[in-house]
């Protein structure tokens, strides 16, 4: 759903009833920072922060970004430290405490289940995220985007209170060569618990491989389809487009389940299944159940900035919401669904009159310099400084930034010195286009519960309820 859609009110709302609430993971840091310097609305983030293990971080935070009453709508955001493979101790302090204070506040108030999910194509935090959202007691990690093999063995090793390294992904690399990211979770020396670790995939091939090859216990899978929102794993074989432009999948991206129901673990299907009859037929198939995302979010606890869920509402109320699978926007070069929205970057003109600057950087690609260290680019920055980084020209055309543009969604928008602001790029699904149909007669908004009651009418009125 992007960074801060599904934040902690929604994986409240879902956890609080018997489900599976996921927050996601992606650009925490940025979002916690932002939210103290907007005056921190409702005291939420500071009273997170009073309970992190170590008092003097959360202390530290709230001295440098929390700004009384918030910041003028004029003003910029104050930066954070861009992720990268070498952390300051401030950079580490504050990754560790946004994920803890996100996956806390998901789970204050109930005594149901929660999970947080993570971009395996972001190697440069992961560490310290996923130690900051055990210390919250977190319990379920999902990770997607990437073949997560490292992560499950690192969870372990974090539960034995153990420093931990992560290979790194570097253009250019050696074979020979040995880049990595570390984290040693030492100074906090607070013992925590192993969540489950669920692995978000689109190939039979690759659970299997998991399985059987990952450093440590894989608990199960989410299987994502391409219709499922944000990022979708490119079509296997020749790339192929449509005559809009679209990625085209084919007989070898479908799923075989007999497959996943042999490797004896449990599975989730998620992308087409937020209809009732559809959760039936997955239970059926073997499903532990379904990931839903798109449906939620437009309820009112997602993070979605407030027009930005009327707006979409509206058009699929009218039958006039349209999702494009665009094969270049993403830097990360994975296809990325997009609503077609006015105002936003899906707009050529909003698109071109975008000054392109890359200052958040979670999608970022290492690559080694010709002194054999590592360097940062992305496709999406200045095409100058692309190609001075050892980057081709062809690779930034029609390269968004995604960065910048979810922070837009969730309502946490940059100011620019030239007082412009960043747009939005709003990711959902292909079920946006019928997303309206959870708005009762006369109301135009709709909340989480709504969803659940739809969801598992047909559940509910059998004998069993999905687990997640």
């Amino acid at each position: 759903m992007g960074a801060g859609v599904s934040d902690w009110k929604l994986a409240r709302a879902v956890a609080g009833q018997g489900q599976l609430g996921v927050v996601s993971g992606t650009g925490i840091d940025t979002i916690l920072t932002r939210r103290l310097q907007l005056g921190d609305p409702g005291g939420h983030m500071r009273r997170a922060l009073a309970t992190f293990p170590i008092e003097d971080v959360g202390e530290s935070i709230v001295d440098r970004y929390f700004i009384e009453g918030g910041k003028s709508d004029t003003k910029r955001f104050k930066a954070r430290p861009m992720p990268s493979h070498r952390m300051s101790r401030h950079a580490t302090d504050l990754m560790v405490a946004s994920n803890f204070v996100e996956v806390w506040l998901a789970k204050e108030r109930h005594d149901g289940v929660v999970g947080i999910n993570f971009l395996e194509k972001i190697q440069t935090p992961t560490l310290s995220s996923l130690y900051g959202a055990m210390l919250a007691d977190v319990d379920y990690v999902l990770m997607g985007a990437g073949i997560p093999r490292e992560i499950p063995g690192i969870l372990d090793r974090l539960t034995e209170g153990k420093a931990v390294e992560a290979k790194l992904d570097i253009k250019g690399a050696a074979r020979d060569d040995n880049f990595t990211t570390t984290f040693d979770p030492t100074p906090y020396a607070v013992p925590v618990r192993r969540p489950a670790f669920i692995a978000i995939v689109a190939s039979h091939v690759l659970a299997t491989m998991l399985a059987r090859k990952a450093s440590g216990r894989v608990d199960g899978f989410v299987i994502e389809g391409p219709t499922a929102g944000g990022h979708n794993a490119p079509p296997r074989g020749r790339p192929e487009l449509s005559e809009i432009g679209e990625p085209v999948y084919g007989d070898r991206d479908v799923v075989d389940l007999d497959v996943l129901v042999d490797l004896g673990l449990p599975f989730w299907l998620a992308g087409g299944y937020a209809d009732p009859k559809k959760v039936v037929e997955a239970l059926d198939l073997g499903a532990a159940g379904v990931q839903v995302g798109t449906a939620f979010a437009y309820c009112e606890e997602s993070g979605f900035d407030a027009d930005i869920k009327a707006q979409v509402l509206d058009l699929s109320a009218r039958g006039e919401a349209r999702v494009f699978t665009d094969p270049v926007a993403s830097p990360t070069g994975f296809p990325f669904k997009t609503v077609q929205l006015e105002g936003t970057l899906t707009d050529p003109e909003v698109a071109e009159e975008r000054k392109r600057i890359c200052d958040l950087g979670y999608l970022r690609t290492g690559y080694k310099r010709d002194d054999g260290t590592i360097g940062w680019r992305c496709p999406s920055e200045p095409v100058d400084d692309y190609i001075r980084k050892g980057g081709t020209e062809d690779d930034t055309e029609g390269r968004q930034c995604l960065c910048n543009a979810l922070m837009t969604n969730i309502g946490l928008v940059q100011v620019r010195p030239d007082g412009k602001t960043e747009p939005a790029l709003v990711t959902s699904g292909d079920d946006v286009e019928t997303v309206a149909r959870f708005l009762s007669p006369g109301r135009t908004t709709y909340q989480a519960s709504d969803v659940l009651d739809y969801l598992l009418a047909e559940v509910r009125a059998g004998t069993s309820a999905p687990t997640g």
